[in-house]
């Protein structure tokens, strides 16, 4: 790609002012950060030594003061909780009772206690909880200590009625239960059930034990075939258990193998008795593991679900099987059996008027387009780009009273929240993150995501704002720009567009240079370790190993250069953006199925849903950052195809409709 050799002046302009409005805030609040910080060093030094056993008395007497103190305590009291003294652990959870630190180590200390059946200390450290291992626990210490009563058998019976495999604390409870006599045909049968909607046949084999032999086989017959369908089916009882059993083994199945299911139900349907309901449960798992990837028999299999069994979901498999096939008329009417709900959603808008273009009817699609253009999305820029109409964007400024900051910037578990996130223990900050949004009303928990940012905890404005609508229209916040000279030197190293590089920072990881994911994408970025080391390879660039992906330098360099590559290797952004997620092979999978579709309908019909999802919400944030650095944006519809030159698209706030 190439971008214009100058700047207008008044861009320039724009882009130096916008640039110190960012810096300032982050300025002043370096300013006013505690003189907490200057233990930062020495509090994670403290954490790690207590974590190994190591903590000396006088390296924690030193950081006794510090707002952080309670999780050094919990460090060091939950590494050795089962040889800890009651009195010990006791005077923690007293000082800090109602803190989210003595929140954190009750649960692990009754455990101890559990495991030690140290039941009168577990009775007088319960607080109620909602985790099965610890409910079941304290049945356990009541009934060891003689105070088991027709409460406790309510109890254990409404632990009993789970579908889902319990921790091993509630195999004693149980066997109790039915001791006492509470655990009857009628109870197992009942947790018989409730395995079979939730498709665990382990659970179904447990529950089932204690049943007369000839319910035991039935029940264990019903198991065998949740976990692998078989032909004794056809032999069962004719009664709605059996037709249950039958629907939810062969829906599990439609997963891995759609034409096995298919082929039982036609079989077992008819001797059992399914009614339309029943079929339709494995009609539509059988029709969604076939769309899914785009196999023959798609659009007969969606045809055959009834329309009750439809939701959501299968509704835009409907629409996007038929766009696959090219099939504008099936499209147009998949989208038109939508409910209204989501047929009103900027995005099926946006194709519902594609479908009439294709079909020949633009003029209708006109009045589509225009409603779907008021969505600060990616298919509503597409609307607007359609109509030559500026960008709908509306960002607010909440009239919150400016004299909260100092209020909530003093409550204590926000203070040890933003302190942790600074040591990088961001499981404890969060903790005390979400302790302190329980007490804070909206304007205050809103002042609290702008006191994070200013720290750079970025992700805070994603996870905790949008309890209220206008929330979303909070941009500065949504959608923060750090790293700034980083992200301008490698786009121009790279020829590629800073908003971009951006939006794909915001999408991958908020701005969190720490940010790591179950795969092992490090940084910014998420790069694998392996990407890495191989861009750095073919460019030349810096590498220093997987933990170097944590440096926000090195992580916008070889990430922007993976970027480029990606641009180079596909010639079209959109593509670039879909193989930079999903990676090559099913990117070429996908451009070699529907060589010719154009960049909109290309992007829908991507078989995965969170790279489908992902090249629609980057691009929609590459405008967005555009329009944050510059002021107004290159065309949604021009950036898809790697341009970045032309005609910019400016931002207004459209007026409402007028009131009927």
């Amino acid at each position: 790609m190439s971008r214009p050799s100058t700047i207008p002046p008044l861009r320039r302009l724009h882009r130096s002012m916008l640039a110190l409005l960012l810096v300032l805030p982050v300025l002043a609040s370096a300013q006013a950060v505690d003189s907490g910080q200057a233990n930062d060093a020495a509090m994670q030094a403290a954490i790690a030594a207590a974590r190994a056993g190591r903590l000396a008395p006088g390296q924690a007497e030193a950081l006794r003061n510090d707002p952080r103190w309670p999780w050094l305590e919990f460090a060091r009291l939950s590494r050795d909780l089962d040889s800890a003294g009651a009195a010990q652990v006791r005077d923690f959870l007293q000082r800090h009772d109602g803190q989210a630190a003595a929140h954190a180590l009750r649960p692990l200390w009754l455990a101890s206690l559990s495991r030690r059946q140290q039941w009168n200390d577990f009775l007088a450290d319960w607080r109620p909880s909602d985790d099965p291992a610890l409910r079941c626990a304290r049945l356990n210490a009541l009934q060891a200590l003689g105070r088991a009563d027709a409460a406790w058998n309510g109890e254990a019976q409404a632990l009993w009625r789970s579908g889902k495999s319990l921790p091993d604390a509630c195999d004693a409870t149980f066997a109790t239960l039915a001791a006492r006599g509470g655990l009857d045909d009628a109870l197992r049968w009942e947790r018989v059930d409730l395995a079979v909607a939730e498709g665990e046949p382990g659970v179904m084999r447990s529950a089932a034990r204690g049943l007369p032999a000839d319910q035991l086989a039935l029940a264990q017959d019903y198991a065998a075939f949740v976990q692998a369908p078989h032909a004794r089916a056809a032999q069962w009882p004719r009664d709605a258990r059996s037709r249950r059993v039958v629907a939810a083994g062969l829906a599990k199945l439609a997963r891995n193998d759609p034409d096995g299911a298919e082929r039982q139900l036609a079989q077992l349907a008819p001797l059992l008795g399914m009614d339309e309901s029943e079929r339709g449960k494995v009609q539509y798992q059988v029709a969604l593991w076939t769309v899914a990837s785009y196999l023959p028999e798609s659009a007969r299999r969606l045809a055959a679900v009834p329309d009750a069994a439809y939701d959501e979901r299968l509704h835009e498999w409907r629409a996007r099987e038929a766009m696959a096939r090219s099939d504008w008329k099936a499209a147009l009417d998949a989208i038109r059996r939508m409910p209204a709900a989501q047929r009103e959603d900027a995005r099926w808008r946006w194709f519902e008027g594609r479908m009439l273009e294709k079909t020949g009817r633009d003029a209708e699609a006109q009045a589509l387009f225009r409603t779907a253009a008021t969505s600060p999305t990616f298919h509503g820029f597409l609307a607007a780009d359609r109509l030559k109409l500026p960008y709908a964007l509306c960002p607010w400024e909440p009239a919150d009273p400016p004299a909260l900051r100092a209020e909530v910037a003093r409550d204590p578990a926000l203070v040890r929240a933003l302190a942790l996130y600074r040591i990088d223990q961001p499981g404890w900050a969060v903790r005390e993150w979400n302790d302190a949004l329980t007490r804070f009303d909206d304007p205050r928990r809103r002042t609290a995501v702008a006191l994070a940012q200013e720290q750079g905890w970025f992700d805070r404005a994603v996870f905790s704002l949008g309890k209220v609508a206008d929330e979303q229209r909070l941009y500065k916040l949504r959608f923060p720009l750090h790293h700034d000279a980083d992200i301008r030197a490698a786009a121009k190293r790279h020829d590629l567009d800073p908003a971009w590089i951006a939006a794909e920072i915001r999408a991958e990881s908020v701005f969190n240079p720490r940010a790591r994911s179950p795969a092992n994408a490090r940084g910014l970025m998420q790069l694998l370790p392996g990407t890495a080391a191989a861009v750095a390879k073919r460019t030349g660039l810096p590498y220093a190993g997987a933990e170097s992906l944590y440096d926000s330098s090195t992580n916008i360099a070889l990430g922007s250069a993976y970027l480029r590559e990606m641009e180079d290797k596909y010639g079209q952004t959109y593509q670039a953006v879909a193989a930079y997620n999903a990676g090559p092979t099913p990117t070429g999978r996908w451009l070699s199925q529907r060589p010719a579709h154009e960049p909109d309908l290309w992007i829908e019909t991507i078989s995965y849903k969170e790279t489908r999802d992902y090249v629609a919400r980057v691009m929609a944030f590459s405008a967005i950052y555009d329009w944050l650095l510059n002021g107004d944006a290159l065309p949604v519809s021009e950036r898809l195809l790697g341009r970045t030159e032309g005609a910019r698209k400016r931002f207004t706030c459209p007026a409402p409709p007028p009131a009927t």
